[in-house]
């Protein structure tokens, strides 16, 4: 069960961070892989929370093993966008529809998007195109659940009738709609295991700037050169390894 009171500290540095303007403020997470238990609550939570339709994944669980025999170790690793400080996929936007916000989340304007083939341009894998699918085709009905409007950016949307962001390109925003309302992104309050941690980086007394200054902290494919934002807390020297959190 989650840390209620660890929870509301990191919400009472979510309301803290809303204080300031965009550009004071940093918005971050950090994974504990030692503590993921591969439940997949996270992913099925942002499906949830963000009606996401098939092939359209804001967060997965991962699995891998790192090791030689019999030294052979089996872990769980959620992945979710970077939050680049250089994205590629905003260089790779023709048509200015992925940017940069003051508050560091690399945002899509689905007003703008025209899904060309952006979602190529993330060597992570975590950006997407809705092709307008849903989950409950080919049934007597759509679900409710699956029409029912989402307020991405802090925007009604429906995709009802080809709306957007149909055609567009989908990514995780950290739940942007919610911090600004004051609460944690879906997949931090959903964590059994209290995996995440989440705040504004720039501040130093919030959890996750403390967490981002301790130890065995890895950036995933530092070879790409992106300079993620979303950090991992993994296992230091003399305890299991693991590999895949670095290059």
């Amino acid at each position: 069960m989650a840390d209620m009171a660890l929870l509301e500290q990191m919400r009472q540095d979510v309301l803290r961070a809303l204080k300031k303007p965009p550009e004071e403020r940093r918005w971050a997470m950090i994974v504990d892989i030692r503590k993921c238990v591969g439940c997949h609550a996270c992913t099925v939570a942002c499906k949830s929370e963000n009606k996401t339709p098939p092939d359209v994944e804001y967060r997965i669980v991962r699995e891998a093993e790192d090791g030689a025999y019999p030294n052979v170790q089996h872990y769980f690793m959620p992945v979710l966008c970077m939050q680049c400080e250089n994205p590629p996929c905003v260089k790779a936007c023709r048509d200015g529809a992925i940017f940069k916000r003051p508050d560091g989340v690399v945002q899509v304007d689905y007003s703008r998007c025209n899904g060309c083939s952006k979602p190529s341009a993330c060597p992570y894998g975590v950006l997407h195109k809705d092709d307008g699918r849903y989950y409950t085709e080919g049934t007597p009905r759509l679900e409710p659940y699956e029409t029912a409007p989402t307020f991405e950016y802090g925007e009604r949307q429906s995709r009802k009738n080809g709306a957007a962001p149909i055609g567009r390109c989908r990514k995780c925003h950290y739940c942007l709609h919610r911090l600004e309302a004051g609460m944690l992104p879906a997949c931090v309050t959903t964590c059994i295991g209290q995996a995440n941690y989440f705040g504004d980086l720039s501040d130093p007394d919030s959890v996750v700037a403390k967490v981002a200054g301790g130890q065995h902290i890895y950036l995933f494919g530092t070879s790409y050169k992106t300079g993620p934002t979303t950090r991992y807390v993994s296992w230091g020297p003399g305890e299991d390894t693991c590999g895949a959190c670095h290059d």
